[in-house]
């Protein structure tokens, strides 16, 4: 399949790189392409970022059938711009597609067009500390019809944004408010698929943890609710003694890309590494033990996140001294200078462009 590119005749004014924030600013151009069940993916194309025309019967606003992923291209201080792990977010990606009853994509045609995308919008790839290019690819169900089963038509893109720190506090320790009313997510259901529905599932209690002065909210099961799941937008881990502790990827809970590579450092620096559940209750113990030496997130928005504080009800369970801990100031340089190109891929995880 081509890719055939149209430009924009009216180019946007590109902001400074300190007045970026998070998720505001967006390219000159997409990538969309299109899906049929006569022929497949087609019409592949590079083109302005504008409107999508859909009718109001259009099946992913009665639905739901809409997914997503979030990754990042960055620039070395060479000045050249390199991906981390995206090949791992299209596998994702296909795995959301067929947990939502969508087509899979191709992983090494989207690479391609990814990469076509980015090169187009090259100047809009920021250089300064902390800043990079976040890419959303997105699919949606597109059939005009009310009745539930799966589209026949889907629309996928990429969209492109660049981007200073996911948090307002930057690198600066987060506070985390655990919900006892609310659950994201249940074992057989999608949340171990990265879809629309899990994120406004969360909106609610990510309210009420903002106005009760908290960041986000860490998840527990929604059978028992006892277990630690994940936070709002990351992964969670902890340092209990001297193991890293991450809750086991039970079918309600989002495989992160950014996790894996966490473990898998951590395991390559002879950590102890342990992917079990996890109570509330086991951590408020090990509070108390004087065990709980470091809690900190991890996802592609904001990489690693220390955590300084965790509210369960009257509960206020402190972490160490409130300030980031020493694994996870090592986790966070190790992730990001690979990232950056400021230190040696050894790991095989950055793909230039």
């Amino acid at each position: 399949m081509e890719i055939s590119v149209l430009e924009t005749e009216k180019k946007r004014i590109k902001p400074e790189d300190s007045k970026l924030g998070f998720g505001q600013f967006f390219t000159d151009h997409m990538f969309s392409m299109d899906y049929s069940e006569e022929k497949g993916w087609h019409d592949a194309r590079i083109e302005p970022y504008s409107e999508i025309s859909l009718l109001p019967a259009a099946m992913v606003f009665h639905y739901g059938q809409a997914i997503f992923e979030g990754l990042k291209a960055y620039r070395t201080p060479e000045g050249k711009i390199q991906l981390f792990r995206a090949r791992d977010n299209f596998a994702r990606f296909n795995r959301s597609a067929k947990g939502m009853c969508m087509p899979e994509i191709d992983v090494d045609f989207v690479m391609q067009a990814l990469k076509k995308l980015i090169l187009v919008e090259k100047n809009w790839v920021p250089g300064s500390d902390g800043t990079s290019l976040y890419i959303r690819p997105t699919m949606i169900a597109t059939d005009s019809f009310l009745g539930v089963r799966a589209s026949n038509t889907y629309r996928f893109f990429i969209i492109l944004s660049p981007v200073a720190a996911y948090y307002a506090e930057g690198f600066n320790p987060l506070k985390i408010w655990v919900s006892t009313d609310h659950v994201r997510a249940v074992r057989g259901g999608v949340g171990e698929f990265k879809t629309a529905g899990n994120y406004a599932a969360s909106l609610t209690a990510g309210t009420e943890a903002v106005e009760a002065g908290y960041a986000q909210v860490l998840w527990l099961d929604g059978i028992e609710r006892k277990y630690i799941e994940e936070v709002g937008a990351m992964n969670i881990f902890f340092l209990m003694g001297d193991k890293l502790v991450t809750p086991e990827l039970s079918g309600s809970i989002l495989p992160g890309i950014t996790r894996y590579s966490v473990i898998q450092l951590a395991q390559k620096w002879g950590i102890t590494v342990s992917e079990r559940k996890i109570s509330i209750d086991e951590l408020i113990e090990a509070e108390k033990a004087g065990e709980l030496k470091e809690v900190f997130g991890s996802g592609t928005a904001a990489v690693i996140s220390p955590v300084k504080e965790v509210r369960y009800g009257d509960k206020v369970i402190k972490i160490g001294d409130g300030t980031p801990g020493t694994l996870t100031m090592k986790l966070y340089n190790a992730l990001t200078d690979i990232q950056y190109g400021k230190k040696e891929d050894t790991e095989n995880w950055i793909e230039p462009i």
